[in-house]
C-alpha cells in the first residue's frame, strides 16, 4: 500500500506510517505504565493484609490457654508459613479491642504439638498452602512484570527512532503548537517591509502551482538579519502560521556537540522531517552558531562545526523546486556567515529585520499593551516618540514593567506615571534608593551631572535633555539622559563633536569646582565612549583631514596553517598619525566644553543646586535654569579658588 501523502493524513499524524509517534504518546504510554505497576502493588498490599485487619495476634502460649477453655471454635493451619488463622467462642480484648478472630505463628516447623492439643479438645482443623494463594503468586511475578514493561519501554523508545539511550545524532526538533503555529502577522507589529517581502513565500506555500506554471519556483532558503530582539523568531512563526504548514524549529547551536558527526547527522534528520511533511518551514534560530566562516577558527573544535557547515550546505542544495520546504534562518552577525551559505541556490533572499522606528514603536506598544487596562492620560504615540532605539522586545518588556508597577501601587488601570517609570527602568537602569551616598559625594555627583546637562543644552544641534538625575541606577552615581526628537539614522560631525564635549562635562565640572587634586574616577566610562568615538570618526567616517576619507582595520586576522595571527594592516606611520588625530580630537573637545562650562558657572552651580534639593530635573527645569544665568565672562584664578571655598 503507497504511503499517504502529507494532506491525506489524519490531523496531528504528520510522521506518516513508518515515523515514531508524537513525543506525547510516549510520555502518555511510560506514565500509564507506571501508575498501573503502582496501583497493581497496592493491590496486592492491600489484599494481603486485609485478611489480618480484623483479627487479633495472639501468642502461642494464648492460644494454648484458650484451647484449654475450650474457646476455640476452628483454625487453619499453613504449614509453609508456620501461621494459624481461626475464630474463638467468645470474644477475647486484644491490644484494647474486642475480637473473635485471631492469627498467631508458630514458634516451630512442626505444628504436631498444636495438632495434638486441638485434637484433645475436639477443634475442627483445616491446612491450606502458600502455593493455592494468588496474592502469593502474583507477589512472586512482580519482579518479572515489571522487567517485561522496561523493556517493552525500551524496544518502543527505539522504534520510534530516537534511540536515545544509544544515540546522539537525531536532532532536537521541536513541533510548534501541533506543528502549525496560531500566530499570524496581525500579532506582529511593525516590520511592514520584511512582512512583504515574506508574503511572497506564504503565496508560494499556498498555491505553488500559480507560480510554477510561468517558470517560478518555491526560494530555498531565507535569511533574517537584524539586531536582537526585533522580532525575528516571532515572523518566522507567523509565515508558519499564515501558510498552514508544519514549523519546525531549532537552535543553530543544537547542531554542534562535543561528538564527532553528530551535528552532520542531526542535520540530515532534521531535513528528513521537513522533506517527509512538505510543504513546511524549517527555522534555524541562531544561524552564525554553525554557519560561520570556515578556517578562521581559532579553537581547536572547529572541525565539528565546520562538518556540520558541509552537511547544511549539501542539504540546502539537494532540495527540488517542488519539494516545498522554505528553511529561514536568523541571525544578527551576517558579517561572520560563510560565503557560500549567502550565494542563490541557498539562502536565495535575506530580508533586514531593524529596529521599529516611531510608528512601529506605537503599532508595537498597542499590540502589547491590548491585555492591561490603560487609564485615559496614557498616549502610546508620545511613549513612542520617547523610546528610539528600543527594540520590539524591550517595548514588550517596557509594557510589562508598567503593569507590574500599577500592580504594586493598587491601581486598577496602568497610568501614564507607570509608564514614566517604566521607561525610566528600562532605558536607564533600576535605581538604587538603598545605596546611601555622603554629603560630599551627592555634591560631587551633582556637579558633575549639572556639568554634562549644561554642555548638551549649550551645544547647538544636540539631542536635548530628557532626564538629570543624581539617584544612583544601576552602576552608575547618576545619570544625565538625552533622547532625540525624531529618530536620527545617521549623525553629522557636527553632532558627534558635541557628543564629545557632553562627555567632557562631567569630569571639567568636578575640576573646575573642587580642583585637579579632588577629581574622581567617575569619569572613565565618559573617557572611554568619548575614545572610542573619536576613533571612529578617524578610521571608520572619514571625518580627519589629516587622514582623509580612508577606512583604517584596527587589527586584522590571517590564518597560517592551523593557526590565526593577527597583523597590523596600516603602517607605523599611519598608526601613529591615527594617534595623533584622535587625541587632537578628543583636546579640542575637551578644550571646548572647559570654555563652555567656565562662562557659564552660574547656571552650573544652580543646576548643582536643584539636583542636591530635588535629585531629578526634567528638560523644562534644566532648560530654564539654563535660560536665567545667561553667558559670564571667565573668571580669574582667584574668583574661582572663592568659588570653590562657597
Amino acid at each position: 500500500m503507497p504511503k499517504p501523502k502529507p494532506k491525506d493524513r489524519p490531523p496531528g499524524s504528520e510522521w506518516g506510517g513508518n515515523e515514531p509517534p508524537a513525543p506525547g504518546t510516549a510520555r502518555r504510554t511510560r506514565a500509564l505504565f507506571i501508575w498501573s505497576a503502582l496501583a497493581l502493588i497496592l493491590l496486592l498490599v492491600i489484599e494481603s493484609t486485609r485478611s489480618r485487619v480484623d483479627r487479633g495476634e495472639l501468642t502461642y502460649t494464648a492460644l494454648i490457654t484458650q484451647v484449654t477453655r475450650d474457646n476455640v471454635a476452628g483454625v487453619e493451619i499453613a504449614p509453609d508459613r508456620r501461621e494459624v488463622t481461626g475464630t474463638l467462642r467468645a470474644a477475647i480484648t486484644v491490644d484494647d479491642r474486642s475480637v473473635t478472630a485471631f492469627h498467631t505463628y508458630l514458634p516451630f516447623t512442626d505444628p504436631a504439638p498444636l495438632v495434638q492439643q486441638l485434637e484433645a479438645h475436639k477443634v475442627p482443623i483445616s491446612a491450606t498452602s502458600a502455593g493455592t494463594s494468588w496474592v502469593t503468586f502474583l507477589l512472586s511475578m512482580l519482579p518479572w512484570i515489571l522487567l517485561a514493561g522496561f523493556w517493552i519501554v525500551i524496544a518502543r523508545q527505539m522504534r520510534a527512532g530516537g534511540e536515545r539511550a544509544l544515540s546522539f545524532g537525531r536532532a532536537g526538533v521541536r513541533p510548534v503548537a501541533g506543528e502549525r503555529p496560531d500566530v499570524t502577522f496581525a500579532d506582529v507589529a511593525g516590520a511592514d517591509e520584511a512582512k512583504a517581502e515574506l508574503q511572497e513565500v506564504i503565496d508560494f506555500l499556498r498555491e505553488p502551482d500559480r507560480f510554477q506554471r510561468l517558470g517560478g519556483h518555491l526560494p530555498k532558503g531565507v535569511l533574517l538579519v537584524g539586531p536582537p530582539g526585533t522580532g525575528k523568531t516571532l515572523l518566522a512563526r507567523a509565515v508558519a502560521g499564515e501558510a498552514g504548514v508544519p514549523f519546525y524549529s531549532i537552535s543553530g547551536s543544537d547542531f554542534v556537540e562535543m561528538f564527532v558527526g553528530v551535528g552532520a547527522s542531526r542535520v540530515r534528520s532534521l531535513f528528513q522531517q521537513g522533506k517527509a511533511n512538505a510543504p513546511c518551514i524549517i527555522f534555524i534560530d541562531e544561524l552564525d552558531a554553525v554557519g560561520r566562516q570556515r578556517g578562521i577558527a581559532v579553537t581547536g573544535g572547529h572541525e565539528e562545526r565546520e562538518q556540520t557547515l558541509n552537511q547544511l550546505l549539501v542539504e540546502l542544495d539537494g532540495f527540488t523546486p517542488t519539494e516545498g520546504v522554505v528553511v529561514l534562518s536568523a541571525t544578527n552577525r551576517p558579517d561572520v556567515l560563510d560565503p557560500a551559505l549567502l550565494r542563490p541556490g541557498r539562502f536565495d533572499r535575506q530580508i533586514v529585520v531593524d529596529l521599529p522606528d516611531v510608528r512601529a514603536r506605537e503599532k508595537i506598544l498597542a499590540v502589547h499593551a491590548r491585555k492591561i487596562p490603560l487609564a485615559a492620560d496614557v498616549k502610546l504615540d508620545e511613549i513612542a516618540r520617547g523610546t528610539p532605539g528600543l527594540s520590539g522586545a524591550d517595548l514588550a518588556n517596557l509594557v510589562n514593567e508598567a503593569a507590574l508597577f500599577a500592580a504594586r501601587r493598587g491601581k486598577e488601570h496602568v497610568d501614564r506615571a507607570d509608564f514614566e517609570d517604566a521607561k525610566d527602568k528600562v532605558m536607564l537602569g533600576v535605581e538604587r534608593r538603598s545605596l546611601v551616598l555622603s554629603e560630599n559625594e551627592r555634591r560631587l555627583t551633582a556637579y558633575h551631572e549639572a556639568g554634562h546637562a549644561l554642555v548638551n543644552v549649550l551645544v547647538p544641534g544636540l539631542d536635548p535633555v530628557h532626564k538629570v538625575t543624581i539617584v544612583p541606577r544601576g552602576r552608575a552615581l547618576g545619570i544625565t539622559a538625552s533622547l532625540p526628537e525624531e529618530d536620527r539614522h545617521s549623525h553629522t560631525r557636527a553632532y558627534i563633536l558635541g557628543r564629545l564635549a557632553v562627555a567632557y562635562g562631567g569630569r571639567i565640572a568636578e575640576e573646575l569646582i573642587f580642583g585637579p587634586d579632588q577629581v574622581t574616577t567617575g569619569a572613565a566610562l565618559d573617557f572611554q565612549q568619548a575614545t572610542d568615538l573619536a576613533r571612529r570618526m578617524v578610521t571608520q567616517f572619514g571625518m580627519s583631514d589629516a587622514i582623509g576619507p580612508i577606512a583604517i582595520a584596527e587589527r586584522e586576522e590571517a590564518v597560517l596553517g592551523p593557526t590565526v595571527v593577527a597583523r597590523q594592516p596600516v603602517s607605523e606611520h599611519t598608526a601613529d598619525l591615527v594617534d595623533r588625530e584622535v587625541r587632537r580630537i578628543v583636546e579640542e573637545a575637551y578644550a571646548r566644553a572647559r570654555e563652555l562650562l567656565t562662562t557659564h558657572l552660574d547656571a552650573l552651580h544652580a543646576l548643582a543646586a536643584a539636583l542636591l534639593e530635588h535629585e531629578t530635573l526634567e528638560r523644562a527645569e534644566v532648560e530654564a535654569i539654563v535660560a536665567q544665568h545667561p553667558a559670564q565672562p571667565a573668571p580669574s584664578g582667584n574668583t574661582r579658588r572663592a568659588l570653590v571655598e562657597v
